[in-house]
């Protein structure tokens, strides 16, 4: 500051007043402090700003999934893309740690909040019994929950949400139109709020149509787990805590299930896998099974056949995400902000049951 003050000719006071936006300097002076401190080099420094009370000028984001699945999953990827041009923008800094579970994230949470290391966090994979938005209401730290639902009980968190429920709907209707009955739904992590609705939407859609051959299977979205099950499920197993239309398969394997004539895939790394395992069973896709990814990428049309798939602008799902927070860190107001339903763009892998 004594440098600018001194190129610049004027006090180091209204150097300060200049540099953080403060009233008492004319906008000539505030202009031309600005340019020597360009000049110079000068960036604000984040230990001063802690120290001041001004903030880390830094958000957080912590994922508690498998580090092996992290790399090949193009959803968070675009979400971080999305993220980062926002907070680009603003000169703040994105804090990410990869950890096993809820409550590795939670302590990580409270350790960054004693050390004042972020302003706020960036939430995801809402759980259906989820500790972390109490966790982040006692500790007051600004949050956005991405992939959520408009909670009552946490008024100070803003969420960004997207309608799981008709995007799975939209699916049901295409499957259903082109005459198939029995859909197996190949999800993700159990526990998720979103693999949950997917799964209750699935049975609602099945028993309103009287589909009794309608069953959803949980996996840690995976290739390996993809085709895993399918293959399980393509040879008429049916698997141990597998969610039928009717309740839940207790126990073993029970093996001389029907087969299904469609698969619905919970990200578009399993529905690659699981088109490579049909394949190399003697299936074809679409004539034996069809095929939808919920994830739209360019995987999606990198394969034999291309992927029907559900397309939304993830991209845009973590810009938006990253304005609600930094929009809370100014003192805007929380709220619940939703994004459009994911689009069903119809390929190749998608065709009339012919079973």
């Amino acid at each position: 500051m004594k440098d600018i003050a001194q190129r610049a000719g004027v006090s180091e006071s209204a150097v300060s007043f200049a540099l953080n936006d403060r009233p008492g300097v004319s906008e000539i002076t505030r202009d031309r402090v600005r340019r020597v401190a360009e000049q110079l080099g000068w960036r604000p420094s984040t230990a001063a700003r802690q120290l001041s009370g001004e903030g880390a000028a830094t958000v957080g984001l912590v994922l508690a999934r498998p580090a092996d699945t992290l790399g090949v999953d193009s959803f968070f990827l675009q979400l971080i893309s999305g993220i980062q041009e926002v907070l680009a923008e603003r000169h703040l800094g994105l804090l990410f740690q990869v950890v096993e579970d809820v409550d590795d994230e939670c302590a990580v949470y409270r350790r960054w909040w004693a050390e004042h290391r972020v302003d706020g966090v960036l939430v995801v994979d809402p759980r259906t019994d989820d500790a972390r938005p109490d966790l982040l209401d006692e500790l007051g730290l600004p949050a956005v929950v991405i992939g959520g639902a408009p909670d009552a009980r946490h008024p100070g968190l803003s969420t960004v949400w997207a309608d799981d429920a008709g995007a799975m709907a939209a699916v049901v209707d295409e499957l259903s139109a082109l005459g198939h009955r029995r859909i197996v739904h190949i999800a993700g992590l159990p526990g998720l709020a979103h693999t949950e609705r997917r799964i209750r939407t699935l049975r609602a859609e099945a028993d309103r149509r009287g589909l009794a051959e309608v069953r959803s299977v949980t996996t840690d979205y995976s290739d390996a787990e993809g085709a895993a099950v399918t293959r399980r499920v393509l040879q008429g197993g049916v698997l141990e805590g597998e969610v039928l239309a009717g309740g839940i398969v207790e126990g073993g394997v029970a093996e001389g299930g029907s087969r299904p004539t469609a698969l619905i895939y919970d990200n578009d790394v399993m529905a690659v896998a699981g088109v490579a395992a049909a394949t190399e069973l003697g299936f074809s896709v679409p004539g034996d099974v069809s095929v939808v990814a919920w994830e739209d990428s360019a995987l999606c049309r990198m394969v034999k056949p291309w992927l029907s798939a559900l397309s939304r602008d993830t991209v845009e799902f973590g810009r938006t995400a990253a304005k609600e927070l930094t929009s809370l860190l100014d003192g805007g107001p929380a709220r619940a902000v939703r994004v459009p339903v994911p689009r069903l763009i119809s390929r190749e892998s998608t065709g009339p049951c012919r079973a």
